[in-house]
């Protein structure tokens, strides 16, 4: 079975009360990993952490802040993890234009504090460093950015995004280097991922979590940037590069401990505008409007990633089409909210999504 190497492994899953954070949590338990949990509570109410009794499958969890050094450093030493996937961090690009200060603090020193902590784990560990496409600098390409890219950032989420990879490659060429891992143990890779969706997102400005509070409210949905151009993919195809990147670095293929893009194909990337009007073609109701009114805060245009680096070296390509993809999650958030488990519809996906995979 694919990703058999995970059975019986412990696994620290920082953020997995958010909404990749949870999918990835329930997809480790089902792969029979011994999972831990590090994260503030969610964020939301819903949540799919909540709804989908996340909890209930983790030996431990920590619900405190990665800007919490000591504690932070404490439980990480004290469930040595064969493998950290870090996802904590504060998500959200407009958010991060009023709480700009914390953005970059949990976002630039809570991996760096994560990275510390690994020079004295004293075991072997692979960690998976969680950015964001949004780390590059972006100048409007149109064939997609690759790992070699400068990294940059307008707003301060992005901005500190690419910080947090500039952090990772330092920590892996002065502590971790690939080629001495015999001496460290410590393997590090960092990932990037386009705009995810799926069943349990209730994130304040997300597109997809704006329409299902929409609709379910019988309102018009008003969107903000209807020609901004992203590339969509349902969260199972990032975190499924996620687990295959890990699964070579803990099999011991050290040159993988690198940068990774884990886009959808050209054909993923579509504008808001179209998004919206399919979603609600398959949820069967559903209207959107523009918002003039609302603020004018700067947001990328246009932004695409190239993943031929992982489809040619990891064997890693999108199994879900875009079509599927919103298909998948307009029908999660229906059967939801007419009264179906959670945790039975994420992990439906889960299984449906390891049936067509070709890797």
């Amino acid at each position: 079975m694919t990703f058999e190497t995970f059975r019986g492994k412990t696994v620290l899953v920082t953020g997995h009360t958010g909404f990749k954070g949870s999918w990835l949590t329930l997809w480790l338990h089902k792969l029979g990993a011994k999972v831990h949990g590090y994260s503030l509570p969610p964020a939301t109410e819903p949540s799919n952490y909540q709804a989908a009794r996340v909890a209930d499958v983790l030996e431990t969890e920590c619900l405190d802040d990665i800007r919490n050094r000591a504690r932070f450093t404490e439980y990480i030493h004290a469930v040595q993890p064969d493998c950290i996937f870090h996802l904590a961090a504060l998500p959200l690009v407009r958010r991060s234009y009023a709480e700009p200060v914390e953005t970059f603090e949990a976002n630039i020193m809570g991996s760096i504090y994560l990275m510390d902590a690994l020079r004295t784990l004293g075991k072997p560990c692979t960690a998976v460093m969680i950015t964001s496409d949004k780390c590059y600098e972006n100048v409007g390409k149109p064939e997609g950015y690759v790992e070699t890219d400068p990294m940059g950032g307008h707003d301060p989420y992005s901005a500190s995004k690419g910080c947090a990879e500039l952090a990772v490659s330092s920590y892996r060429r002065s502590f971790f280097p690939a080629d001495k891992v015999a001496e460290h143990n410590i393997r590090l890779a960092s990932v990037r991922a386009g705009n995810v969706i799926g069943g349990g997102d209730w994130a304040e400005d997300r597109i997809i979590p704006d329409a299902v509070r929409a609709v379910t409210a019988g309102k018009a949905l008003e969107i903000r940037s209807p020609h901004a151009v992203r590339p969509w993919q349902h969260v199972l195809e990032p975190l499924s590069g996620y687990l295959l990147l890990a699964e070579r670095l803990m099999q011991g293929e050290d040159r993988f401990a690198d940068g990774w893009n884990f886009g959808p194909y050209a054909a993923g990337a579509t504008t808001v505008s179209e998004i919206i009007d399919q979603f609600y073609k398959i949820w069967g109701e559903g209207r959107a409007e523009y918002d003039k009114e609302a603020p004018k805060l700067h947001e990328a245009a246009f932004l695409t990633l190239s993943s031929e680096k992982a489809m040619r070296e990891l064997g890693w390509k999108p199994t879900w089409s875009l079509l599927q993809n919103i298909d998948r999650t307009a029908n999660w958030y229906k059967e939801f909210y007419a009264g179906e488990d959670a945790r039975e519809l994420t992990l439906a996906d889960i299984d449906a999504y390891m049936e067509q995979m070709e890797y």
